[in-house]
């Protein structure tokens, strides 16, 4: 008996560590890429389609943390601010391919590298090395962003 517990264990943490499909990894992705692509566009309304109405958000300008209701818009407006008050214009952020997509029934954890460039004050700024962690959880909706981190080099 204790063989078939021990058996019916070791095969349950095997399918708990199994890597998602390709297509959950995919559909994962999608709220992320619509975020990304969105800020690039300048097309604010795309970009916080892509997020969960509640969340956590980490950035690398003030107040450096953002949370609850409304997460990404707040999150926008202040990016706006800074961007203003420092001159920061035509702003791009590239990812590149996913280091980890870890999905876990409703929720998923998501991190890629990524590279902001833009202007500040008309000069060209090239920032690379940093990376972008996610949060996302799956709703009636689909999957939705809840929470990032940036962090920089």
């Amino acid at each position: 008996m204790n063989k078939i517990i021990a058996a019916l264990a070791m095969a349950s943490l095997a399918l708990a560590a199994a890597p998602a499909p390709a297509s959950e990894r995919t559909d994962v992705m999608v709220p992320v890429h619509q975020f990304i692509d969105g800020f690039n566009k300048g097309d604010t309304k795309s970009a916080l389609a892509a997020c969960a109405e509640q969340g956590s958000i980490i950035d690398d300008f003030p107040p450096h943390e953002w949370h609850g209701a409304g997460v990404c818009s707040n999150w926008a407006n202040d990016f706006d601010a800074d961007a203003r008050k420092n001159g920061i214009t035509d702003g791009v952020v590239t990812i590149g391919k996913p280091r980890r997509v870890d999905i876990t029934a409703d929720r998923a954890y998501v991190v890629v590298p990524a590279s902001y460039a833009y202007k500040m004050r008309g000069k060209p700024v090239k920032e690379t090395g940093a990376t972008l962690t996610l949060a996302l959880q799956k709703g009636a909706a689909g999957w939705r962003i809840a929470g990032w981190a940036w962090t920089k080099r």
